[in-house]
């Protein structure tokens, strides 16, 4: 048993503690804190009655370590899952290594000035968090998360080694609007925006945005286009995977977003780059951001479900062998559960199952690690549990 600060209030927030709510026997206090703290006051509210654990909220600006600092020395956390913007992983984690105190995350590091993310920021923290007796888990959400799981996990029980892994996330969901995106649209637009890159024979490759597209027949979806991306799972997976010639990451896309897309780009819409209106500085895409729908809105009009996973291409006592592991979440069962769509579930879920770890000690040792570096066992079994079933296909279709 033990307590939990979460930090942040959005979309996966709100999955990740009605989840820790749910899982009282581990969690049982929950500390909510926000920039905006009605948020964390409304989400209590909504959790009244529903669970044992003793839910408090707070008021923080997670940009400031001094404040961060405060508030951790004030709960006394057991762990602090960080579910704040990705600009804010460092703040937080100097915060936890001055209170020595574990910290976990679902995103990784991304300076806010350029549109770039990379484990080195974080990695670079390893021998402080080592020397402080404590534990940073990276990437604790579903792709990077899951998908660097269901690799250890393929590598564990199925093959001797593992030469291709090709990381698929279909959402097959449909919200009705002409465009909006499934998660924080700043972090979103940024990441399909940016150059494509894959990893192969010991390098990165570089392509174009979308200049990679494949049709893939999803189980339980359909026939979808998918597009490489540059994706941060591939970077920790091409280390900690040995053998490894090659790491694809591709993300499904329908042809209306695309456009919209291209036009907002056209225009400058999605620029990082400050312009001065009216007298005073704003970011294009913060701009954007405020005036597309809010995706924590998306729950009770979206239909269809999501289908992520992983296609593992190896050998098994000398013989070629093919894998494919997966799930599949419906956005209406999510929302029927937790008031969200399967976007942020996918990530809240994973978020609890991997802080519940670190706090029971099952994932528990100094330094800063991703989530393959773990044995897989006990998360598998808790996908399983809490919301996130797997199924394993034998003979998949590959993708060329």
């Amino acid at each position: 048993m033990g307590k939990v600060l979460v930090i942040g209030c959005g979309g996966v927030a709100s999955v990740a503690i009605q989840k820790c709510a749910m899982n009282s026997e581990v969690f049982d206090e929950i500390c909510i804190a926000s920039r905006t703290v009605s948020k964390c006051d409304a989400l209590k509210e909504k959790l009244k009655g529903k669970s044992k654990a003793k839910i408090t909220t707070a008021q923080v600006d997670a940009d400031k370590v001094t404040d961060l600092v405060e508030l951790i020395r004030k709960v006394q956390p057991d762990v602090v899952l960080n579910l704040a913007l990705p600009y804010q992983d460092l703040a937080i984690m100097d915060a936890c290594l001055e209170t020595g105190v574990h910290y976990v995350d679902t995103a990784n590091y991304e300076p806010e000035d350029t549109a770039k993310f990379e484990y080195k920021w974080q990695w670079a923290y390893r021998e402080k968090y080592e020397k402080a007796g404590i534990t940073a888990l990276l990437g604790s959400g579903f792709d990077p998360g899951v998908t660097s799981v269901f690799s250890a996990y393929a590598l564990k029980h199925y093959f001797d080694e593992i030469h291709y892994i090709d990381i698929l996330d279909c959402n097959g969901g449909d919200h009705g609007y002409p465009f909006a995106t499934n998660f924080n649209p700043e972090i979103n637009i940024r990441e399909v925006s940016a150059k494509g890159s894959y990893w192969e024979d010991g390098h990165w490759v570089e392509t174009e945005p979308m200049e990679i597209k494949r049709e893939y027949d999803f189980p339980e979806v359909g026939m979808k286009d998918m597009y490489l991306l540059h994706h941060e799972e591939i970077e920790s997976l091409a280390l900690n995977i040995p053998g490894i010639k090659r790491i694809r990451f591709f993300m499904t896309f329908g042809q209306s977003y695309l456009t919209h897309l291209k036009c907002l780009e056209n225009v400058g819409m999605t620029s990082i780059e400050p312009i001065l209106y009216e007298g005073r500085e704003i970011v294009p895409l913060q701009f954007l951001k405020a005036v597309l729908p809010d995706p924590s809105t998306l729950g009770p009009r979206t239909k269809g479900k999501t289908n992520i996973g992983c296609i593992f291409i190896g050998k098994k006592d000398g013989k070629e062998k093919t894998l494919y592991i997966y799930n599949t979440c419906d956005h209406q069962e999510c929302y029927k559960e937790v008031g969200s769509q399967a976007v942020a579930y996918t990530t809240g879920v994973p978020a609890m199952i991997g802080a519940m770890l670190v706090m029971n000690g099952t994932w528990q040792k100094p330094g800063v690690y991703n989530m393959e570096e773990f044995d897989p066992d006990p998360f598998m079994d808790a996908l399983n549990k809490w919301g996130l079933p797997w199924k394993i296909c034998e003979n998949p279709q590959l993708v060329d």
